[in-house]
């Protein structure tokens, strides 16, 4: 694709933690370019470098360091805008932008649970993107990013629940702090400490996954019928959601045909090659140490899955860990990778 070509994108919240993951992987995307950045009134008409806490291991790019900021009003020079903004305003500027005819891609829960608005793994249910044409925003759209908790432990349960069957789910997660944001990143408390709260992060984790798994007809979405219960802790790690799953199939089988099930899983964004996806979705280790966010938590680009320790349970039927990077495949690398889906479906 020529640069020429590039599709023009807006970033929301682009001074947040999550808008500056958007910039460092789309910085140099083949088929984005980042034509607008937009946060709050408070930034409006400064030089992103002049007022952005850059915290982010990739250099703040030079040709963004100068780009003036805008509000986040829909008045963008871009017809496709990722969404990184805080919860408290997003519901209603995602959908001010989607009725102005813009199409939003939000990493923001506001929207996530809302009947016509795909929640979307790209791998994992694809088919949801049909929802978009129910909506009724003027010739805009919006689509979301599932939960950074929920993505690694749906993209395990996807080949689990079509081969086998789920009857239910236990699973407990150590949450990096990247996944708090930046006043979380900066905080004392959560250095040298496990906090056993992440607010709203259990209830989105019981349901998100049912959305997501759920089957599309004719309109709407048939919610998965398994139960999920969830513990959710803050750990001092900076990067990486490692998740601990319980749980309990339909039919009978082994740990080497999960296993198989496991490394062999792939979907549209591996059969299509696109530019996000990773070559291998879930990556399995016979390692009894791994995975550990400290060495699994980057590869593939930091948008495949790794599990490892898989038994058999006494109180379900099986047990293992799931680790996935946060940030890249739970926050903007997936976002990312569900506007390519778009794009190539002639959605964008």
């Amino acid at each position: 694709m020529n640069t020429k070509e590039k599709i023009k994108v807006g970033i929301l919240g682009a001074t947040g933690s999550v808008g500056q993951k958007f910039i460092a992987l789309l910085a140099n995307h083949p088929w984005f370019e980042i034509s607008e950045l937009a946060a709050s009134e408070k930034s409006s008409g400064k030089k992103y470098k002049d007022t952005v806490n850059w915290i982010i291991p990739n250099e703040l790019p030079k040709e963004i360091g100068v780009m003036k900021i805008k509000n986040c009003t829909p008045n963008l020079n871009c017809k496709l805008v990722f969404s990184g903004l805080d919860s408290s305003v997003a519901g209603e500027i995602e959908k001010d932008f989607a009725q102005n005819g813009y199409t939003v891609i939000s990493n923001s829960k506001n929207h996530r649970m809302d009947e016509n608005v795909p929640l979307l793994i790209p791998e994992v249910n694809p088919e949801h993107l049909e929802l978009i044409k129910h909506q009724k925003f003027n010739g805009g759209a919006i689509v979301t990013n599932p939960n950074c908790s929920t993505i690694g432990l749906t993209i395990a349960l996807k080949p689990l629940l079509d081969n086998f069957g789920i009857e239910s789910v236990n699973v407990v997660t150590m949450q990096a702090i990247s996944g708090g944001g930046i006043e979380v990143m900066k905080s004392d408390v959560v250095k040298n400490n496990v906090i056993p709260f992440i607010s709203g992060e259990e209830g989105k984790m019981e349901t998100e996954p049912l959305k997501i798994l759920g089957e599309f007809n004719s309109n709407k979405i048939s919610f998965a019928n398994f139960s999920i219960s969830a513990q959710c802790n803050r750990v001092f790690v900076f990067d990486g959601h490692t998740e601990c799953v319980q749980i309990k199939l339909k039919k009978k089988n082994t740990t080497k045909e999960i296993i198989n099930i496991w490394e062999n899983f792939k979907s549209i964004p591996q059969i299509k090659d696109l530019p996000s996806a990773p070559k291998q979705v879930i990556h399995y280790y016979e390692d009894e140490n791994l995975p550990q966010p400290k060495y699994q938590c980057d590869i593939d680009k930091g948008m495949a899955v790794s599990i490892g320790r898989l038994r058999t349970d006494n109180l379900f039927d099986f047990k293992f860990v799931v680790l996935s990077h946060n940030t890249i495949r739970g926050a903007a690398g997936g976002a990312i990778l569900c506007a390519e889906l778009m794009h190539i479906n002639s959605l964008l």
